[in-house]
């Protein structure tokens, strides 16, 4: 693809999402995310009625055709992610994070792994009963990649809807670091399903110990470049060369752990926790802090845009059978129930010492939202007979998840946290 090429399909992405947005500001009024990600979706239903009533215009094969140069799961996987991580990252109080840490770090562990295993078992036999045989190694790749929440889709979300600060930063933390964890999930349990020569014949515990070096080397890489970039930072007092440092930060850190085979996302968020706050705090004027989130809060808006526009016009490129539909909508009370089961055991056990918002287990349910990793990561799957069903479901879940329980999401909070009391 030619730098022309490049820079046309940006340049209409960019033009669309700026039309998309004013026409939901201006006339529909929903969440900026969510408005363009139905109007695209709406575009891309007329665009395919019009492809079947008029094949010999050919919009969709020019959609298609566009959808393919920009290559969603390598944009969204190596390009656009860490720069959200990293921007979401930024505004997480580390201090209420770490208050409740023991929560999140089951959430973002044991729950995902419930969570995967759950998927996987109720989807291996509704997909059976189907006659949409897949496999249940696959089966397991299907959950590790839509068990996650996707931070991007629930802090586009939360920015939108008044939640008590305790529960926000549940919802907030967990989604950040379950989307990393679940990132080296889906990477361990796809090598077992194909078999990847790279990682050898992966047992339960090489698995374990690959899943564990990802996680603690991108922990590590995390805190090593942030601390770095810190002590840059602190030595100087230009906002500029500040920004410049935390674009190279994110960049390099990210690129670093694709190298070195440790997780990017969790690199990067734990970069981003750490300038965040030591870094704002101690190494920044408050000139410099108002620019740096001013700077990322611009990043993360227009990303956003780009990110949900991509997502609502991916229909016409994917296929979908009226078995693959079918299997879609069962798909969606399967993970909102393996959700429910995540999240009860881990608040039930740790609810036994201490005390919970009013109505914790329903919002971390309903608010957990998935979006473009998962639609990315299924995009990414090798090619397979399985793979198509795999995607219609994955982007089925996903456009439920962000617009149903993203529009409703801030009823449930007003209907079940009736008393704010924290623990």
């Amino acid at each position: 693809m030619t730098v022309e090429t490049v820079f046309e399909l940006v340049a209409v992405f960019v033009a669309l999402a700026a039309a998309f947005g004013y026409i939901n500001h201006r006339w529909f009024k929903l969440p900026h995310t969510i408005g363009i990600l139905v109007i695209a979706l709406a575009t891309s239903v007329a665009i395919l009625i019009a492809e079947a009533l008029f094949p010999i215009l050919g919009f969709g094969n020019l959609v298609r055709s566009a959808l393919l140069n920009i290559e969603f799961e390598e944009t969204l996987m190596k390009g656009l992610l860490s720069f959200l991580l990293f921007a979401g990252a930024l505004h997480v109080d580390l201090e209420s994070l770490l208050e409740r840490r023991w929560l999140i770090a089951t959430l973002a562990t044991v729950g995902i792994c419930l969570s995967t295993v759950l998927v996987a078992f109720f989807m291996f036999y509704g997909l059976s009963a189907m006659n949409l045989n897949v496999p249940w190694s696959y089966c397991l790749v299907l959950g590790a990649l839509i068990s996650p929440t996707d931070p991007v889709a629930v802090m586009g979300v939360l920015k939108h809807v008044r939640v008590p600060q305790a529960l926000e930063t549940k919802i907030a933390g967990e989604s950040l670091f379950n989307d990393g964890v679940g990132v080296v999930l889906y990477t361990v349990l796809l090598a077992v399903a194909v078999g990847d020569p790279g990682h050898g014949s992966l047992g339960l515990i090489g698995a374990v110990r690959l899943l564990i070096t990802e996680a603690v080397g991108g922990i590590g890489l995390g805190l090593l470049a942030g601390y770095g970039a810190f002590r840059c930072m602190k030595t100087i007092d230009e906002h500029k060369l500040e920004i410049l440092i935390t674009l190279g930060l994110v960049m390099g850190t990210y690129a670093v752990a694709s190298n070195l085979h440790v997780s990017g996302p969790l690199a990067v968020v734990v970069a981003g926790l750490f300038i965040g706050n030591y870094g704002k705090r101690f190494a920044m004027s408050v000139a410099t802090r108002e620019h740096l989130d001013t700077f990322w809060s611009l990043v993360d808006e227009i990303l956003n845009s780009l990110l949900f526009l991509a997502i609502g016009f991916e229909i016409i490129a994917i296929t979908i059978s009226r078995p693959m539909f079918g299997a879609a909508l069962f798909a969606v009370p399967v993970v909102l129930l393996a959700r429910w089961i995540s999240v009860a055991g881990p608040i039930k056990l740790i609810g036994l010492r201490q005390e919970f918002t009013e109505g914790s287990i329903q919002v971390l349910t309903w608010g957990g939202l998935r979006g473009g990793i998962s639609v990315a990561l299924a995009l990414a799957l090798p090619s397979s007979p399985w793979k198509p069903t795999l995607l219609a479901i994955t982007y089925g879940v996903v456009l439920f998840s962000i617009i149903v329980q993203g529009l409703t999401i801030e009823r449930v909070v007003k209907k079940v946290c009736r008393r704010h009391t924290e623990e």
